[in-house]
């Protein structure tokens, strides 16, 4: 395999910008609209490698991982033929060092002038701001689409771990302007998994080279996490084909000027279909319909139009779109009433990159209030005079500010770390033995909820920490923190809310499961904790107790899904008023976990090499002293958490509908705002 290419490719075009200066002469360029009056400058941003390093390879040695990726890969995820070249840790440094070129140089400077909406057009078309197009355009040509995809269908071959590395970089840098190719990754994943080969030669080849873009179309205006209620429909055409009919809303990257065609991927129900989610099916519906050589036709008319637009609170550049479908031509995907299944392969995809939303906007929040607190000054430090020779001492010398700074800090590089680790577990999909691939799957199943919810959870927290810090000043948008927050607040919303999340963990994941996966993961994680508290160093830097406290969790968390049971033996909604409080319960735990494995990693690197360089122990050390906060001050969040997953669900339950004062008049009145009277329905 090429895999030299990976690392040759990315370097054309790096020094293009469009911050300012998009080309006169685009289409898009011209048709944009303006940025809007009062736009912040550019936060600062530069994505941290060094933190990546650290956690791939000495806190989970990717390098092993990858020797056993390259020597398992399945047929159609470019195994079975010549061996595999597996990635080394030079190679992943320098695809991650090039990768962040891109996202500091191109993308990054579309942030703040991006923060506006895209333009509707009479036709249905979609135009998004200046720069998008052009810098799309370089994401491509560089090879970044196909990053993950098999070299057959013109990828490059890396293992799904990589694109998730990717898509932080690109995410934090401007994550509207990430979600146009970052839907294009899970349509390429069901492809690969459920796409027969003409669909992979024809689609796949073009979504991977940049040429076409994808999107997942699953809400209906009725009915979103209830997909028992999709109503669009499917009838064969006889030729083969299928017209779907429907509408779909808030279809992220629905349309758009970016690329030339949009491939939709649409969950839809044939005439005969059993009633419930086992009647979906799964349709790739083209917005131009291919000819047979496999291009768009000049002159084409669209198969699927764009009915709308939103206008939305943050992620503004990012179009979301009411989508119609009217007798549009669809292929089927895999086998008639199996889609939902495949869908979580879109899913699942999806997820894991909007938990790494989270990860994003705590980045982008710390980098941006860092510089504040180390220059802003006010009053004097209750200790004594800091900065003497100034008229205040800074405020990071305050200690609220300091632990608002560290909980940003430590929630994203724990919240990092908790990612990496799913997505070498997603590596594993990609295994040649199928009942491998789908023990990888159910294990990133497990975990896939909580990552999904606890840290876009957390990621809107961090925002507003980091507006916290700039007091009245981060509520201006001059200063483009409040941008941070709006962006952050849709993460815990889409892809299943907080509450769905925190179901499909405890209900689906853990009790329909009979707690099988979780057993073993608990007890992974135990004999860890023993392994790591009784290891050299332990004493001399705590790890002792830690590991003997997230040890205990173990232990705890099987009590709590004993009490919970215990509930809802006599009461069905124990569930369901348990399940977020357990989910975020289990994110702390799990944090803690990688927090227990970062601090061991740094106390072996300070051991083994004591005469390393300045710059690297003040690197460990304050990844000791993180940790030691984290566990001083975050931790303990679980344990409230857990205490409250354990209650009697009645105090939730009690209020009767005449209780809520929906119908009283208020002196808003608000109690009639809705001219209804709902205690009577």
């Amino acid at each position: 395999m090429l895999r030299n290419t990976i690392i040759a490719r990315p370097l054309r075009g790096l020094s293009a910008r469009y911050f300012s200066a998009a080309p006169a002469t685009s289409e898009s360029a011209s048709d944009s609209p303006a940025v809007a009056e009062g736009s912040h400058a550019n936060l600062p941003w530069v994505h941290p490698l060094r933190e990546t390093n650290f956690i791939m390879n000495e806190v989970f040695d990717a390098e092993s991982h990858y020797r056993k990726v390259a020597a398992q890969l399945a047929p159609e995820a470019g195994g079975g033929g010549d061996p595999v070249e597996p990635v080394t840790a030079d190679m992943l440094d320098a695809i991650n060092v090039e990768c962040a070129k891109f996202a500091q140089e191109v993308v990054a400077p579309l942030y703040g002038p991006g923060d506006t909406a895209c333009k509707y057009m009479p036709n249905g078309d979609v135009i998004t701001p200046k720069g998008y197009r052009e810098s799309y355009q370089e994401f491509s040509a560089a090879g970044w689409n196909g990053l993950t995809v098999p070299e057959a269908y013109g990828g490059q071959g890396m293992p799904m771990s990589l694109g998730i590395m990717k898509s932080e970089m690109i995410g934090t840098a401007n994550w509207s302007w990430a979600m146009y190719p970052g839907l294009s990754v899970g349509c390429m994943n069901t492809l690969i998994l459920h796409g027969d080969e003409a669909m992979k030669q024809t689609y796949l080849t073009k979504l991977a080279s940049g040429e076409w873009s994808g999107t997942m179309c699953l809400t209906e205006p009725h009915c979103g996490t209830d997909l028992a209620q999709t109503s669009t429909k499917a009838v064969p055409d006889g030729n083969g084909l299928y017209d779907v009919s429907g509408t779909k809303v808030y279809i992220s990257s629905g349309e758009h000027d970016m690329a030339d065609n949009i491939v939709h991927i649409v969950l839809a129900k044939l005439p005969d279909a059993p009633h419930g989610t086992k009647g979906i099916s799964l349709f790739l519906v083209p917005k131009f319909m291919p000819d047979s050589n496999g291009e768009v036709p000049e002159g084409a008319t669209k198969n699927v139009v764009c009915a709308g637009i939103e206008t939305k609170m943050g992620i503004k550049s990012s179009a979301t779109c009411v989508m119609a479908f009217e007798n549009s031509k669809g292929f089927l995907i895999g086998e008639a009433n199996d889609g939902l299944a495949q869908m979580f392969t879109f899913m699942n995809t999806a997820r894991l990159g909007t938990a790494m939303q989270g990860v994003c906007h705590m980045e982008r929040s710390y980098q941006g209030a860092l510089p504040w607190v180390m220059e802003r000054r006010s009053m004097r430090a209750l200790s004594g005079k800091k900065d003497p020779e100034a008229v205040a001492d800074r405020i990071i010398h305050h200690p609220d500010v300091r632990k608002n700074m560290l909980t940003i800090k430590a929630l994203c590089e724990g919240g990092r770390a908790m990612i990496y680790e799913a997505s070498l577990i997603a590596d594993g999909m990609m295994h040649e033995n199928e009942k491998i691939r789908d023990e990888c799957e159910n294990e990133l199943g497990l975990h896939t909820p909580t990552l999904k919810a606890f840290l876009t959870e957390l990621g809107v927290e961090c925002s507003s920490l980091g507006m916290q810090v700039y007091g009245g000043a981060g509520f201006i948008k001059d200063y483009g923190m409040e941008q941070i927050m709006r962006d952050a607040r849709i993460s815990t919303l889409y892809e299943g809310t907080t509450g769905v999340q925190g179901l499909d963990l405890l209900g689906r994941k853990i009790i329909m499961d009979k707690g099988v996966l979780l057993r073993k993961h608990l007890k992974n994680v135990a004999t860890e904790c023993f392994k790591i508290g009784t290891g050299s160093n332990a004493m001399k830097y705590g790890l002792h107790t830690k590991a003997l406290e997230i040890g205990a969790f173990t232990a705890r968390t099987m009590y709590a899904v004993a009490r919970i049971l215990g509930h809802a033996s006599g009461n069905k909604e124990a569930v369901g008023s348990a399940s977020v409080d357990f989910l975020m319960m289990q994110g702390y735990f799990n944090c803690g976990l990688q927090w227990l494995r970062m601090m061991n990693a740094a106390a072996d690197a300070l051991e083994s090499n004591p005469d390393m360089d300045e710059a690297e122990k003040t690197f460990y050390r304050g990844k000791m002293n993180t940790g030691n906060f984290y566990f001083d001050r975050i931790l303990p969040k679980a344990y409230a958490h857990a205490s409250m997953c354990v209650k009697s669900p009645d105090s939730i339950m009690a209020m009767t509908m005449d209780q809520w004062d929906i119908n009283q008049k208020l002196p808003s009145d608000s109690g009639r705002a809705y001219g209804k009277n709902f205690v009577q329905q």
